[in-house]
């Protein structure tokens, strides 16, 4: 006897349990209460295995170590800022209500709090689903049906994958890896975080100093043979490496450790973990590199590392994305290196994540305005209308391969320095123009260019997330088109409930216009 299918009807659906995902559906909510005094009806639904912990790459994935926003110590001291900027009340709340310090996040504790406050909007959560068909009527969706013969209605869609996946299944195009620069096949390196447990601060100084130490004396013949092999025995590579273990004072880059992190500022560990592997530390030709490691300390004695990098083009992290996340077998093989490593140099355990960490999956077109890096340069959203600021570099982890060769072959200068944007945030990049009654916050948004590398980080997007969340709760109460709202609605709101941010947003001239030539000029 068949299966009869069920329908369950809200009033707003969040796709993926992604953070500015989920503190978009909690803004939402909390906005329409505001002018009800009623909760709407609520849904997050995700691929993944709540189980496992609800949060996406910061809790299933691990990454402990949040990217903050980047602000210039003069503009810090001019606006009267904090060490990174007036974030947005949000994140704020959120990491204040897990006990963030300064960087490093409990995926536990972010479980906790997250389902703490799902619960508060009374929202239901659902998990291990799969897309079979999106229904529209007319331009908007209105439901989406699942493999499990069940249906969900609701008036407005969040999509927070970093794959847009809600978006493609709904019918927005999505370009492929880095398309917006006419590499289609391109795509940043993905990452396994995972965490040592037993392998100290203070041992882990040591161990990297005794390295350096050895690493630049070139007399020292095992450490030498042991350098020259992590540079696939190329003298010029060798030489890079040997340069980037001193500061420009000839000084030991040794790491940096901070209250609850340590940034490692040079590739010592990087190199003896190759050596010891018998690959090169070179991510096209080995397919996997310890990287320098951005870690994050928690208790008990755990260090999550975010440093292992798996080389992906623009099909593969696609379908990372569509298989849960869900490190190869492959992948976890050339973990076991890793795990052998650590212990021995003084790790008891060294677990991996339950999931990657994938940083970008190409971007959606169609949305309202789309945003490149040259924008950020020039400051972003306009001043006035503005819903906060974000600093941050553009940060193309494990690299873009074909862009040096593609700018040579159109006769374009690459540019070796790009400056770090501090821009304003709008919305407007992420509401879809075809379907009003959708936005997608991710790395898969409307970013066209070195865009994608700032606009993909955690905080930024939270940023986004708030304002589409109010955007999306007036929507529901007014019964109006969620892509309607501008954002100076939007920032009216904020002004309004005591939640408006600081704007200190940069106009960058002369840097916009080099980048501006760049993208367009690549990408034509």
């Amino acid at each position: 006897m068949p299966q009869t299918n069920t329908t369950h009807a809200y009033d707003i659906i969040a796709f993926g349990d992604e953070l500015p995902g989920i503190l978009t559906l909690i803004c939402a909510a909390r906005e329409y209460y505001r002018h009800t005094n009623k909760y709407p009806r609520s849904l997050l639904m995700f691929k993944g295995d709540s189980r496992q912990g609800v949060g996406g790459h910061l809790v299933r994935g691990g990454l402990s170590y949040l990217d903050r926003s980047s602000i210039p110590l003069e503009i810090r001291r001019s606006h009267n800022l904090e060490s990174f900027g007036d974030a947005p009340a949000i994140y704020k709340e959120f990491l204040q209500r897990v006990g963030v310090v300064q960087v490093a996040l409990d995926p536990i504790k972010a479980d906790r709090i997250l389902r703490e406050m799902l619960a508060e909007i009374r929202a239901d959560i659902i998990s291990n689903i799969e897309i079979e068909s999106v229904i529209k009527q007319r331009n908007k969706i209105v439901g989406i049906n699942l493999t499990k013969r069940e249906t969900y209605l609701a008036k407005q869609f969040i999509d927070s994958t970093v794959n847009a996946e809600l978006a493609q299944a709904a019918g927005v195009k999505k370009l492929k890896g880095f398309e917006t620069f006419g590499l289609p096949d391109s795509e940043l390196s993905v990452t396994l975080v995972f965490q040592t447990q037993g392998l100290s601060v203070q041992r882990l100084q040591q161990i990297e100093k005794l390295y350096l130490e050895r690493f630049t004396n070139l007399n020292d013949r095992d450490a030498q043979k042991w350098l020259n092999q992590a540079a696939g025995n190329n003298p010029e590579i060798a030489n890079r490496l040997r340069e980037d273990l001193v500061d420009r004072n000839g000084k030991l880059k040794t790491m940096y450790v901070g209250k609850d992190y340590i940034d490692i500022r040079c590739k010592a560990l990087s190199i003896a973990y190759h050596s010891f592997r018998a690959t090169p530390l070179i991510l096209e030709k080995s397919g996997a590199i310890l990287d320098n490691g951005n870690v994050a300390i928690l208790s008990n004695g755990r260090l999550s590392w975010n440093a292992f990098l798996y080389d992906v083009n623009a099909d593969k992290a696609e379908a990372l994305a569509r298989g849960k996340a869900k490190p190869t077998p492959e992948m976890l093989a050339e973990m076991d290196y890793v795990i052998q490593w650590f212990k021995a140099i003084g790790a008891n355990t060294v677990t991996p994540a339950y999931e990657l960490y994938i940083r970008h999956a190409g971007n959606v077109m169609g949305v309202i305005d789309r945003l490149t890096g040259a924008e950020m340069l020039v400051g972003g959203v306009n001043q006035n209308e503005a819903l906060g600021t974000f600093g941050y570099h553009f940060d193309i982890r494990g690299g873009i391969k074909g862009l040096g060769t593609r700018a040579e072959e159109k006769r374009i200068d690459h540019l070796l320095h790009i400056q770090q944007p501090l821009f304003n945030i709008g919305i407007q990049h992420a509401l879809i123009k075809d379907i009003p009654n959708l936005a997608v916050i991710s790395p898969a948004s409307g970013f066209e260019g070195y865009a994608c590398s700032a606009g993909r980080i955690v905080e930024f997007n939270c940023g986004v997330g708030q304002g589409v969340g109010i955007a999306a709760g007036m929507a529901l109460w007014r019964n109006i088109n969620l892509a309607d709202f501008s954002n100076q609605e939007v920032r009216n709101v904020l002004v309004e409930t005591g939640r408006s941010a600081k704007i200190y947003g940069q106009n960058y001239t002369a840097q916009a216009q080099k980048l501006s030539e760049f993208e367009y000029g690549i990408a034509a």
